[in-house]
This record gives C-alpha cells, structure tokens and sequence, in this order.
C-alpha cells in the first residue's frame, strides 16, 4: 500500500507551531516578526484589524495592547475564534462601507485607532499581473481606511503582492507617514510573492497621501 504524503500544512514547522500555540493560522507569526521588529503595538492601544479571519492576528494584538487596550477586527467571513473582552470581531465589507459612506464607516469601526492592520490577499487566479492589480486595490482600499481612522503618530501594516503598482503603493505611504519599511518576514512561504509595508509615525497632514490611495493622483 502507497503512503499517504503529509500536505504542506502537515509538514510546515510555522503551522504545527500555530496549532500547538493555540492560533488558527500560521500567519499569527508575520505579525508576530513585524511587533518585534517595528513595534507597531504597545499597551493600551487600539487596533483595528481589516480582514481580520481566521483570527490570528486579532488574537496575538489583543496579547500585545493588553485588557486596558482595544482591538477591532472586521472581515468578510464569520470568525469562530474565542477572544477576550477587550475584543470585538465583526461581519461585513469594510470595503465597500468606507467607499460608499465615510460617516458610517466612523460610527461602526469608531476611531482614535493607534495601529490599523491588513493582512487582506485577494482571491488568486494565478496570473501574477491580475493577481498583484487585485492586491493592490485592497491596499489602497485599507491605506484610506487607515488614513481616516489612524491617530496621528500612529502605525499601518499592510501585506500587497509585488507587482506594477508596488512603488506607487510604496510612494503612497511614503506621503503619509513620517518612515516607512519593506519586510517580508521569514514566516512567509520562500514561494509567496507577498511582502509587507509598514508605515511608522502617520503625518499630522496626509493630503497626498489621501489623493494617492483614492486614485486621484
């Protein structure tokens, strides 16, 4: 009789560590790289999390900013993942919301958020071209989120596919925060295409920013 070969999740050394950690998904450890990297999250904070399932990364926030602090997440998808007290996980297309109706967006996510987090991938046909256009709309999309909803001084993380619009993303938080950094950390795939921008310090005044992520410029 043939063996059955273990899949990849079976054999990858960061999915056994998720399991055994106690997180849904094996992304936990990006975000994980990128806090003790860049320290985006402190004590306190409040955190928004835009596409936030399975959970990992609204998980591993709620560590980090603590039971005196806040984390929001939103996403597409239903989250079945337990979490404390300090968090609040909803349903629905964030995206959709802040194109059509900036008030409301305000009054459902509120504001005053110290790091915003994308950890959003859009669903791949295996193009990299359309793949990578697919990506960076969603970029675009929570780099406005975070432009309306971020204090000022606050953090933004966002994973994007490379591709022919990454240095007008890059430009784009470049003009809305005081540094930004590339980062692709070693918990990603050696295959995966995706990287991660981190812009540091949010601009008192953004108004470039602001036209790049909406398409104006």
């Amino acid at each position: 009789m043939k063996r059955k070969q273990p899949n990849k999740y079976q054999t990858d050394h960061f999915a056994r560590k998720a399991k055994k950690e106690h997180f849904p998904a094996r992304s936990v450890y990006k975000l994980q790289e990128i806090q003790e990297k860049f320290h985006v999250m402190k004590k306190g904070d409040r955190v928004l999390d835009i596409g936030c399932a399975p959970g990992s990364w609204v998980k591993y926030a709620a560590r980090v900013v603590g039971d005196k602090g806040r984390v929001v997440g939103i996403d597409l998808k239903e989250v079945s993942e337990p979490f404390p007290a300090h968090v609040r996980v909803m349903t629905g297309d964030v995206i959709a919301l802040s194109e059509s109706d900036a008030v409301k967006t305000a009054e459902i996510l509120g504001t005053g958020y110290h790091a915003v987090l994308s950890d959003m991938a859009p669903s791949t046909t295996g193009h990299r071209d359309v793949d990578a256009a697919r990506s960076y709309y969603l970029c675009r999309a929570a780099l406005e989120i975070a432009r309306k909803h971020l204090v000022p001084g606050g953090c933004f993380v966002c994973k994007i596919f490379q591709g022919g619009d990454f240095e007008a993303f890059i430009e784009a938080v470049r003009n809305g925060f005081e540094r930004h950094k590339i980062f692709k950390p070693q918990s990603c795939r050696k295959e995966s295409k995706e990287i991660y921008i981190i812009g540091l310090g949010k601009k008192q005044e953004d108004e470039e920013c602001r036209d790049i992520a909406s398409g104006r410029i």
